[in-house]
């Protein structure tokens, strides 16, 4: 049996898919987070360990009740395996976790095992579109970054740009915590402009739900809630509202859901004009990796031979990915085809199965 693993490694869970050689899913599993800048080394493997085992489960004849033992048995051995790992972001850190990869899953170091950032599953698409060879990746949840790739004649994806991910403190540009962000600014500084007119601020649907959701009467109170310290339990006080308890990048992006029913419910035009400037903002990032290459600047990619593979929880959203499209179409790129991948490990694992079956 040829089996085929992708395993999605991100900061809330492990997903890890297998795929036989027709392309039939045969084993799935979810485990614990495996984000690799916040384990070490040995914690990630183990929750490899247990993700993987827990996928090959239902892949024997007949189906296991126990874990599957790693390195799996002669004929439960994988044919290839990619993972997709968040915090992968710099070769010392991949370089890390291929040895004991390697080791735990039976795959010697090379081709047929290959460890990237997670963001490079998203662009499997590229592998399910005969007309295209490059593919922009945007990772719209929280956070938010942009990569581009080029699939090269031996079937490798090559990395070619790379724009954000640099966390919320310093980035993140067009994801929720940056909605949630925006839509506090945008408040107050409507409420700045009006501090020197004859009336107040119209009383919309974004203000109404912010005012509710910190629990406050003033606009100007959201300084003094946003910017309570991260949580100590015993410190906080009991007629404080639950985003007391919440660390405040959580405070910011918990949000943006709020945004979107001012939005698009209450039709409260401050609330979409937080999210025409969040989309912009995203669009902006992908159009650093996108355009005509030239000399000085070869590892562009011309969007109209290209794919647009959207992840995440926002970027899922119809209505919002509209915007971001909306905003490149107003500058000049369009793409050949546009993908919204709501399961990065099993579209990683189809498209390694065709690299390997085609």
């Amino acid at each position: 049996m040829s089996l085929y693993l992708c395993v999605d490694c991100g900061g809330s869970k492990t997903s890890a898919v297998i795929s036989d050689a027709s392309g039939k899913i045969v084993g799935r599993a979810y485990g614990g987070p495996s984000n690799v800048a916040y384990l070490t080394v040995a914690s990630f493997i183990e929750v490899i360990r247990g993700t993987v085992g827990e996928a090959l489960k239902t892949c024997s004849e007949p189906a296991s009740v126990e874990l599957v033992p790693l390195p799996p048995p002669e004929n439960l051995r994988f044919a290839a395996a990619w993972f997709g790992i968040s915090g992968a972001d710099s070769p010392s850190i991949i370089e890390s976790v291929v040895t004991p990869l390697t080791s735990l899953l039976g795959i010697p170091k090379g081709p047929r095992l290959s460890v990237a950032n997670d963001a490079h599953l998203l662009a499997a698409p590229i592998r399910m579109h005969a007309d295209v060879s490059s593919a922009v990746t945007v990772i719209g949840g929280t956070g938010s970054i942009v990569v581009s790739f080029k699939e090269r004649e031996d079937g490798e994806l090559q990395e070619l740009g790379r724009v954000g991910g640099w966390g919320w403190i310093l980035g993140d540009e067009g994801g929720g915590y940056s909605v949630g962000r925006e839509a506090v600014r945008q408040v107050l500084a409507e409420q700045d402009r009006h501090s020197v007119m004859a009336n107040p601020p119209p009383e919309g649907a974004l203000r109404g739900l912010l005012k509710k959701y910190f629990n406050i009467k003033d606009v100007m109170e959201l300084l003094t809630e946003v910017y309570i310290p991260d949580p100590s339990p015993s410190a906080v006080a009991p007629d404080r509202g639950a985003h007391a308890y919440m660390a405040r990048e959580k405070r910011l992006s918990s949000l943006s859901p709020l945004v979107f029913t001012a939005a698009f419910e209450a039709h409260d035009p401050l609330a979409l004009n937080v999210l025409r400037t969040c989309a912009r903002d995203l669009a902006d990032q992908i159009c650093i990796v996108v355009g005509d290459a030239t000399e000085e600047t070869p590892g562009l990619v011309d969007a109209s031979e290209s794919v647009i593979c959207f992840g995440g929880s926002l970027v899922g959203l119809d209505v919002y990915r509209k915007l971001v499209l909306d905003e490149l179409a107003s500058k000049g790129h369009v793409f050949k085809h546009v993908e919204f991948v709501d399961d990065c490990a099993k579209v990683g694992a189809a498209g390694l199965r065709l690299k390997y079956t085609n």
